[in-house]
């Protein structure tokens, strides 16, 4: 398909969440977001759970359409969402984007959306809601280490983001394509909107990170799998908050013609909370780049456009 090239070659940074030097483990954080907005990580404590994750994805959309519309995304955005009915590229000239996925919000007994997730029968999928609460649990914890070392990377107390509220989306791009969809995307070009986003993929490759969107013609890299591993990216928000100086680069995934599958876990604060550059990162000779924004209008806002 047009546009779906081979990007330039890309080595990110990996990083070890097992590691006993929390200094060291602290400043590749810090080197990877400032150059690059994407790093991978190892012994993030979900290696195997991703697997299950992805074997019960794959049930779902195996389905009838039919079965899976019974499931359309609700208005939290909680559900299933067709292929083409959701554009991240809002400049994008086609309808939506290539894919189908289905998400999932905060799991907890009292909090932010807490009842308005749906989930498949457990008589069609016994296992579905279980494996994706363990998966939940499991990568919301991977990301609060993550972003304690974050924090120390900005010495900042380890606690300083506070990012409660999460949503997992499960992503199917299928490998076959209709001629009048040459030259658009799995996913369009965007950037995260929250504070932190986990991603596992099943391999195949499509996903392409841009460093520097406003340069021309753009230049698009590849980001390689690295099995095991999960790739981390930078949000909106966190950027917001360094006043641009970690990055929160625009990606993409293009159309290799093959079935790939993919799982993104985004991690927000609380919708309540005003994000304000942080004083160490913005002077006189440098003043904050965003005004202050609670961090669930910000969200609101990101979503709408991207539904409407």
């Amino acid at each position: 398909m047009a546009g779906a090239g081979a990007g330039e070659s890309l080595d990110l940074p990996v990083v070890d969440l097992a590691s006993s030097d929390l200094a060291a483990a602290a400043k590749s954080v810090r080197k990877a977001c400032v150059e690059y907005g994407f790093f991978y990580v190892v012994n993030h404590g979900a290696e195997g759970l991703a697997e299950k994750v992805f074997g019960e994805s794959s049930k779902f959309f195996e389905q009838p359409l039919g079965e899976k519309m019974a499931l359309l995304r609700n208005r939290n955005y909680l559900g299933y969402t067709p292929l083409g009915a959701d554009k991240l590229d809002a400049s994008s000239k086609f309808k939506g984007d290539l894919n189908e996925n289905y998400c999932i919000g905060p799991i907890r007994k009292e909090g932010y959306q807490n009842d308005a997730n749906q989930w498949p029968s457990e008589e069609n999928f016994p296992c579905w809601k279980e494996t994706m609460k363990l998966y939940h649990e499991t990568a919301l914890a991977t990301g609060k280490r993550i972003l304690s070392l974050i924090a120390l990377s900005l010495n900042l107390d380890v606690e300083f983001f506070d990012c409660p509220v999460a949503f997992l989306r499960l992503l199917h791009y299928p490998g076959e394509a209709n001629e009048s969809d040459d030259g658009n995307y799995g996913a369009s070009a965007h950037s995260d909107y929250g504070v932190l986003t986990l991603v596992a993929t099943d391999g195949t490759p499509g996903l392409q990170i841009c460093r520097e969107k406003d340069r021309c013609p753009q230049l698009w890299e590849d980001v390689h799998h690295i099995e095991g591993a999960l790739i981390v990216n930078i949000g909106d928000l966190l950027q917001r908050w360094t006043n641009c100086v970690f990055r929160s680069t625009l990606h993409r995934v293009v159309a290799v013609g093959k079935e790939r599958y993919s799982v993104a876990f985004f991690l927000h604060t609380n919708p309540d909370l005003v994000v304000q550059c942080l004083e160490s990162c913005c002077s006189e000779a440098c003043p904050p780049r965003f005004p202050p924004i609670r961090s669930g209008d910000y969200l609101e806002d990101r979503l709408r456009a991207r539904y409407k």
